[in-house]
């Protein structure tokens, strides 16, 4: 059985958010669970843009406004390239 992290401090299960969804945009992250495994998160507006300020600060490039299929790239890419990570490539790391 494989041990998931959950990046958030509240949960929420897919059944529920679809009854009052508003309730779950917060600032916050809130981990939205199907299966009790993570299937995403929810988080206000608000902490979305300034999310994405912070991202465009550190980034040279001016502006972060990724489509879906960049995001999916940029998760599979990521994904790929920490299941072929090497034992000494990652060193310290720990979820």
């Amino acid at each position: 059985m494989a041990i998931q992290s959950i990046l958030a401090e509240k949960t929420v299960s897919v059944t529920e958010l679809r009854k009052k969804p508003c309730d779950y945009f917060i600032d916050e992250p809130v981990a939205v669970l199907s299966n009790n495994k993570t299937a995403g998160y929810m988080i206000s507006a608000e902490l979305y843009e300034k999310m994405v300020g912070l991202i465009e600060l550190q980034s040279k490039a001016s502006r972060f406004r990724p489509s879906h299929e960049r995001l999916t790239q940029i998760a599979e890419h990521g994904s790929a390239s920490l299941l072929a990570a090497s034992e000494v490539e990652l060193g310290d790391f720990a979820e």
